[in-house]
């Protein structure tokens, strides 16, 4: 297990960096600059922003820079728009944010979704069954996006229960809402793939030989069932947590929370290459380590699973 996490890391940092180089290119060779706008720059003042941040120089010596400033000093450089804040600050202050009603939906996803997919299975045809899957259909078909302004109608200005926008890391009535917004349609796909992942492992013969034998049907599925249907489920759990990240913009937008998906928006509307490039590098950090933590507890789950 040890050599398999480390030629793991080892593939990883390659892929970071052609991450780097490639987003970079990317960006470089995007129509437009930084410092466009409405109001036109004359020559001699684009030359001098040019000089100060770089842009002057050969692109390969901008990769260059640009990667020993990022992997030496773990630095992303300034913010070409908010002249007194740096990419870091920017990451620093939103981040958290994001990281904490992102995990907290993560956590909210995984719980009623397995929860559910489980009981809807081991009630296969029941009122609970039934009402199980009608709930997973009915999340699924409201995004995020419908289901903030809808959450905001109800409990903001409907009931007066939660307030509708701001964060507060003291007050968790402010985050209840963006929980709940991005964890439901995630929740209804681990509903789905864990009912259907459970019925086909209630149905196999090492199922048949364990109740043959009169084993309580409590053991039955927490010691012999449970563990191999979670194996799909974790293989979507990955890049589940990474989306929650990701896709947080509608949050941030409809509760204004001050994550940094609202940030990373404004920095492709704004032109901000730095930013771009620093949440950029930050989400796919997060996915490769996600997905390297989703390929470890496959061992776990799975005994059979050898690396």
């Amino acid at each position: 297990m040890i050599v398999y996490i480390l030629k793991r890391l080892a593939v990883a940092i390659p892929t970071l960096l052609v991450l780097i180089i490639v987003s970079y290119m990317l960006m470089h060779f995007a129509p437009g600059n930084p410092f466009s706008s409405e109001r036109a720059v004359s020559p001699e003042i684009m030359k001098n922003l040019d000089a100060k941040y770089g842009l002057n120089l050969p692109l390969w010596e901008q990769i260059v820079h640009y990667l020993w400033q990022v992997v030496a000093h773990f630095d992303f450089g300034p913010s070409f728009v908010y002249k007194d804040r740096t990419v870091n600050d920017i990451i620093a202050q939103g981040f958290p944010v994001t990281l904490t009603y992102g995990f907290l939906s993560f956590i909210a996803a995984v719980a009623v979704g397995v929860g559910l997919g489980i009981t809807s299975a081991i009630r296969r045809n029941s009122w609970l069954d039934y009402c199980a899957v009608g709930l997973s259909i009915g999340a699924q078909v409201l995004p995020n996006f419908v289901m903030a302004p809808i959450l905001v109608l109800i409990f903001t200005l409907g009931l007066h229960w939660l307030p509708g926008g701001g964060w507060s890391f003291h007050d968790p009535r402010f985050w209840i809402l963006p929980v709940i917004a991005l964890s439901t349609s995630y929740m209804a796909s681990i509903t789905r793939i864990t009912r259907s992942s459970m019925l086909d492992v209630l149905g196999s013969n090492h199922i048949r030989t364990a109740r043959a034998k009169g084993l309580p049907n409590r053991k039955v599925i927490l010691r012999h069932a449970l563990k191999p249907a979670l194996v799909p489920v974790v293989s979507y759990l990955g890049p589940a947590f990474v989306s929650m990240i990701t896709g947080s913009v509608i949050v941030d937008v409809y509760f204004s929370t001050g994550g940094i998906g609202k940030s990373f928006v404004d920095s492709a509307l704004n032109r901000d290459y730095a930013v771009m490039m620093g949440v950029t590098i930050l989400l796919g950090t997060l996915t490769i380590l996600f997905n390297l933590v989703v390929d470890i507890l496959y061992a776990w789950i799975d005994p059979k699973i050898r690396y």
